[in-house]
């Protein structure tokens, strides 16, 4: 049992190794992306401490089946020792019984020959009695007299005799019976010494056992470790995963975080200009109001007429309107600028929505995604640029907007082709190639900051007016492309999205099916012993 034990373990431990190992599309690309894998190369460590582990197992299982086997063998001799035993004390106690019986009958002869002496003393007496009575009287013969006790003295004289042969026949079984009780006694003395035995053999044994418990527990350890390991190693798997998917994903996501700097510069500049007006406003406002002071003064304090009030009154609120209208066109800046950084926050919590959904994709469906981001990538930089297309150009004949849409396009062409390069070349380090593309999207933007015009001529409050609608409906536009393009590629990455969502819930259930096996065939091994 222990042995089918330890081949199912060992099955259930190759199979969850096979279960643990990356498919080898994705080895490849791991491959690729780094130059040594550190996840195979932590798999293999696991799979070799693995099959140590098996080995120390099935050599702990070999031992406990030997220990047991010697301790049946040891068992099966304390039995014999105790049969033996006990027909030694039965013997012994037979033997006793009948050196008690002789022992009885020794005392019965004795006192027959005790009897038998007294008798033969008393005839003798009787005789001497008799010879000394026929010197006396005239008595019968003495041959008729002593006949019978002669008879009698030979039948007392044929039983001692009898009596010493069974006291030399009992003497001769005494004998053998003390020996018998010697050879049962060294008997008794080696059952004790092997009894002795038995029992170091038997605190050996357990010793033996709470050994093999410890080692067990640590083998539950280790597993509980390996368990670890892989989950560890599962967690590396899909960082690296979502680093990949970042990368891939990097291009467009730069595009956008630069379409929305170059927004924000294009408001902050709006924002620039109309302070410019309401300074100028307010600097009109104050050379009206020293104009009036002067002339207030220089009329010798003289009370204004009520039709000059008027009028000054009409121009001072055309002014104040004015200054009003510039208010209100700056808080709609401001609120533009809002939302600005509210679709931006949106649009990156979308991202990582993204990123999140794509975590379990295999390489098929990275390359898959790397093609419709670069595609999607194009076309919201096409759509980007269509809208920047219609721009105003300055009144003191200092450069165009317009001028700078080929500038524009030619960098984000060079990005694309870098960001292309940094994809190719992403396989001689991850770390490196991420902060080359980040120097390259700093370089990008600096050179797109740089080629932004930064002496903007001073133009009317009509001139302002038409620009900011022009540009707030090229934004309209803007993101409305940009949103049709981004419910495009989510709509066709959601059928993907849900195929390898059910293949991954396939994958896990089956490795918690075979940790499930490993688990109870661990169990059962150790109910085994």
């Amino acid at each position: 049992m222990a042995s089918t034990t330890h081949i199912r373990t060992k099955k259930l431990s190759s199979a969850a190794a096979a279960a643990l190992r990356p498919p080898s599309e994705v080895d490849d690309l791991l491959t690729l992306l780094h130059g040594s894998d550190p996840v195979r190369v932590e798999l293999t460590r696991l799979d070799n401490e693995l099959r140590e582990k098996d080995r120390e197992l099935g050599e702990s299982l070999a031992e406990i089946k030997s220990l047991r086997n010697s301790e049946r063998l040891r068992e099966k001799a304390v039995e014999e020792l105790t049969d033996e035993l006990n027909k030694v004390d039965e013997k012994l106690k037979a033997t006793e019984a009948l050196l008690e019986s002789k022992n009885l009958e020794i005392k019965k002869i004795n006192d027959e020959k005790k009897g038998a002496l007294a008798a033969q003393f008393a005839a003798e007496a009787t005789l001497r009695r008799v010879h000394a009575a026929q010197k006396d009287d005239e008595m019968p013969p003495i041959e008729a007299i002593i006949a019978p006790l002669e008879a009698e003295l030979k039948l007392a004289r044929t039983e001692v005799a009898k009596l010493q042969d069974d006291n030399r026949a009992l003497d001769r079984l005494t004998k053998s019976k003390e020996a018998a009780l010697l050879e049962a006694e060294r008997t008794v003395q080696i059952a004790l010494a092997k009894a002795s035995l038995v029992d170091d053999l038997q605190n050996k044994n357990q010793e033996l056992m709470k050994q093999i418990e410890i080692c067990q527990e640590e083998n539950k350890i280790l597993d509980k470790m390996h368990r670890q390991k892989v989950a560890e190693v599962e967690k590396l798997t899909q960082t690296v995963r979502e680093l990949e998917e970042a990368v891939l994903a990097g291009g467009a996501a730069a595009n956008a975080v630069r379409d929305y700097q170059r927004k924000m510069l294009e408001m902050n500049e709006e924002r620039k200009v109309l302070e410019r007006e309401v300074a100028r406003a307010k600097v009109t406002a104050n050379r009206v109001a020293t104009v009036v002071a002067n002339e207030w003064k220089d009329a010798n304090d003289k009370v204004m007429p009520v039709k000059q009030w008027l009028e000054e009154r009409r121009f001072f609120q055309a002014c104040k309107g004015e200054m009003q209208q510039l208010r209100d066109k700056l808080a709609v800046a401001e609120r533009a600028a809002k939302a600005e950084a509210q679709m931006k926050d949106k649009y990156q919590l979308r991202f990582k929505v993204l990123e999140e959904r794509i975590k379990a994709s295999n390489g098929n469906s990275k390359i898959i995604l790397d093609g419709r981001n670069i595609v999607s990538g194009h076309s919201r930089r096409q759509s980007f640029g269509g809208g920047e297309s219609p721009m105003l150009s300055s009144s003191n004949g200092h450069l165009s907007r317009k001028n700078l849409s080929p500038k524009l396009g030619s960098l984000r062409s060079n990005s694309a082709s870098l960001l292309v390069k940094h994809t190719k070349h992403s396989s001689r380090s991850f770390d490196g190639g991420s902060r080359s593309l980040e120097r390259e999207r700093r370089t990008t933007d600096t050179n797109e900051v740089d080629n932004m015009p930064t002496n903007i001529s001073d133009q009317t409050i009509t001139n302002e007016t038409i620009a900011t609608q022009e540009r707030s409906a090229n934004g309209i536009q803007i993101e409305k492309t940009k949103a049709e393009h981004e419910d495009y590629v989510s709509g066709m990455l959601y059928d993907m999205l849900q195929k390898e969502v059910v293949s991954l819930r396939k994958a896990c259930h089956e490795k918690d099916q075979s940790l499930k096996d490993k688990d109870d065939a661990i169990e059962v091994s150790y109910l085994l012993s």
